[in-house]
C-alpha cells in the first residue's frame, strides 16, 4: 500500500532502520532541551488524518482488555509532558502487530504493539517506552527530520536500504523502492534514520523524566532497554545469525550496553525509586496475543502459512520473514523479494504487466516474455525483467499463481542481474493448504504463571510453544539468566497455544 512521504515525516517513533539510533558511545550529560508548550491545531489535523492510516497497516487497534490498560498508562505518562494537562488530549493505542515497535506522532497520537508490550515486566517500563516516545514529539524531532524526509523521499530511502542488500547505491533501486516493505508499518521504521545520537539521547532523558514526575521508577527505562536489546539478539540467532530484514526497536544501536548504562545513569541523577506496579502489569498482559495473528498468516521457522487464503511457501535457507498487514516481505544477501495479491480477471499476462508497472514507476519496466507452468498443482506464469542500474544490472521476476479465475497471488524479486534462480525453491514451494493443515494452525498467547515449588528457568522454558530456542525465549521474555533462581508465588510468562 502507498503511503505519503507527509505520513513518513509525522512518524516519529523508535522503530529503528539500518543506519539509524545512536551512532556512538552513549553518554548521559543532561542539557535542558527545549519542548514543545502544546500541541497546535494544525498538528491535531495531521494526526487525525494519519492515525487511521497508521491502524490499517498495523492490523488494526488490539481488541481486548489490553487496549484500555495501555490507553491510562500512556495518558499518565503523556501528561507529563507538558503538551497538554488533558489527558483526553492523547490517543493511547495498542496495535495488533507481532514487530517490537514504539511510536508517536503530532497531535497526541501515541502507539505501542502488542509484541512489545508482551516483552515488558512491568507498567514502569510500559510507561518508559511510551514517555521516550512522547519525548520525540515534545522535543519536536520530527519537524526537525521534515525537511529531509521532503528532500529524501520513503522511496528513496528504501531503494537505498535494498541496494546495501545486493550492492546498488541508486538508479533503479530508487524508482523501485515500493517493491519492498511498503506498508506504513516500515516506513514507520524507516522513518527514524534521522534520528540522531542527540536526539535519542534527548528522548531517554525526557522519557526518564516523565517516569519520575508520574511516579514511576526512573530505572524502568534501562531495564526494557536491556530486554529489547536481548530480543534483538535473540531474533538473529534464531534467523541463523542474520535479523529480520528491518531490524526492530532499539536494534540499530551498535553499542546496547552502552545505551542501557546512559539510561541508568540518567534514572541515578533525577533519584531512583517510585512503582513498578509489576503485578498490575502481568494481569493486564495476561493473554495477549503472541506473535502473528493467524487472520494475517504466520512464520513458522523457513514457512509462512495463511489458513484463511489456505496457502504456504518456504523461503530459502538464510533468509528471513517481515509479515505485513498487506503483503510479506523476504530478505537475505543473495535479494529481496515480496508475496502479495492483486486485482486479477483472469488474464495472467495483464496481471504481471499491471504488477511490473506499479513497482517499476518511471522504469518502465515491460516483460518481453512470459513462461507458463504448474507448481504443486496450481497454474502460474512468470517472467523476469533485467534492468539498469548505477551500479549495474538488475533482475526483476514476477512469479504469479492463478488460485481462481479471480484470485491471485505473486512474488516479486529483486536481484543481482544472472541471480534470479536464487529464489527458485520459494517459487516451486508455493501450495494449498488441506482444511485439516489450516484448522491445526493455532495463534500464540501470553500466559502469566505463578511459579510453585521446584520450578526452575528449564522447567518452565519446556511449556514454551515453540520447537526451537525454548530456553532463550523465555529468559528474553522474563528477562532472565539462565542460572536464575526463582521464587514460589513469583508471576512469569510462558508463550502457550491458544484455540483460534
Amino acid at each position: 500500500m502507498t503511503t505519503t512521504i507527509a505520513l513518513a515525516a509525522l512518524v516519529a517513533g523508535c522503530a529503528t532502520a539500518a543506519g539509524g539510533g545512536l551512532s556512538g558511545p552513549a553518554d548521559a550529560k543532561t542539557k535542558t532541551i527545549r519542548t514543545a508548550s502544546s500541541i497546535t491545531a494544525a498538528e491535531r489535523q495531521q494526526g487525525a488524518e494519519a492515525h487511521p492510516q497508521l491502524l490499517q497497516e498495523f492490523g488494526g487497534a488490539y481488541a481486548g482488555p489490553q487496549a484500555a490498560y495501555v490507553g491510562r498508562v500512556g495518558q499518565t505518562i503523556a501528561v507529563q509532558s507538558g503538551l497538554s494537562n488533558a489527558r483526553g488530549d492523547f490517543t493511547v493505542t495498542l496495535l495488533n502487530s507481532p514487530v517490537n515497535n514504539a511510536f508517536a506522532i503530532p497531535g497526541g497520537y501515541i502507539y505501542v504493539t502488542r509484541q512489545l508490550m508482551a516483552l515488558m515486566n512491568d507498567e514502569a517500563e510500559l510507561a518508559g517506552v511510551l514517555g521516550h516516545e512522547v519525548g520525540h514529539v515534545a522535543a519536536q524531532h520530527s519537524k526537525k527530520r521534515q525537511k529531509a524526509a521532503t528532500r529524501n523521499s520513503i522511496l528513496g530511502v528504501l531503494g537505498a536500504v535494498l541496494g546495501s542488500a545486493i550492492g546498488d547505491n541508486g538508479g533503479l533501486l530508487g524508482s523501485l523502492g515500493g517493491l519492498l516493505q511498503n506498508n506504513a508499518m516500515q516506513v514507520a521504521q524507516l522513518a527514524t534514520l534521522g534520528f540522531s545520537r542527540s536526539q535519542e539521547l534527548e528522548a531517554d532523558q525526557l522519557g526518564v523524566r516523565y517516569l519520575k514526575s508520574a511516579g514511576y521508577d526512573p530505572m524502568a527505562l534501562s531495564t526494557v532497554l536491556a530486554s529489547l536489546a536481548n530480543q534483538t539478539n535473540l531474533e538473529a540467532k534464531v534467523a541463523g545469525g542474520d535479523a529480520r530484514s528491518i531490524p526492530e526497536w532499539a536494534s540499530t544501536h551498535p553499542d546496547p550496553a552502552s545505551r542501557v548504562r546512559n539510561a541508568q545513569t540518567l534514572a541515578s541523577r533525577v533519584g531512583t525509586g517510585g512503582v513498578r506496579n509489576a503485578d498490575a502489569f502481568m494481569a493486564a498482559v495476561d493473554g495477549v496475543l503472541y506473535g502473528d495473528d493467524p487472520a494475517q498468516g504466520i512464520v513458522e521457522g523457513r514457512q509462512f502459512l495463511h489458513p484463511d487464503l489456505r496457502l504456504a511457501f518456504t523461503v530459502p535457507n538464510g533468509y528471513g520473514m517481515q509479515n505485513g498487514t498487506s503483503a510479506v516481505s523476504v530478505s537475505g544477501n543473495g535479494g529481496q523479494a515480496q508475496f502479495s495479491t492483486a486485482p486479477y480477471s483472469g488474464d495472467m499476462n495483464a496481471y504481471i504487466a499491471s504488477v511490473l508497472k506499479a513497482i517499476g514507476g518511471d522504469a518502465n519496466l515491460t516483460p518481453s516474455a512470459i513462461q507458463r507452468t504448474t507448481v504443486n498443482g496450481i497454474p502460474a506464469s512468470y517472467t523476469t525483467v533485467r534492468a539498469n542500474s548505477q551500479s549495474g544490472q538488475v533482475d526483476v521476476t514476477v512469479f504469479a499463481y492463478e488460485f481462481a479465475r479471480n484470485n491471485a497471488f505473486h512474488f516479486v524479486a529483486l536481484t543481482k542481474a544472472g541471480g534470479a534462480g536464487t529464489f527458485n525453491s520459494m517459487f516451486g514451494s508455493l501450495r494449498r493448504l488441506s482444511a485439516s493443515e489450516a484448522a491445526a494452525i493455532r495463534p500464540r498467547r501470553v500466559d502469566v504463571v505463578t511459579v510453585r515449588s521446584g520450578d526452575t528457568v528449564a522447567s518452565l522454558a519446556r511449556r514454551m510453544a515453540y520447537s526451537n530456542y525454548q530456553a532463550e525465549r523465555f529468559q528474553v521474555l522474563n528477562r532472565l539468566a539462565a542460572n536464575s533462581r526463582l521464587t514460589p508465588g513469583q508471576k512469569v510468562k510462558i508463550v502457550t497455544y491458544a484455540s483460534r
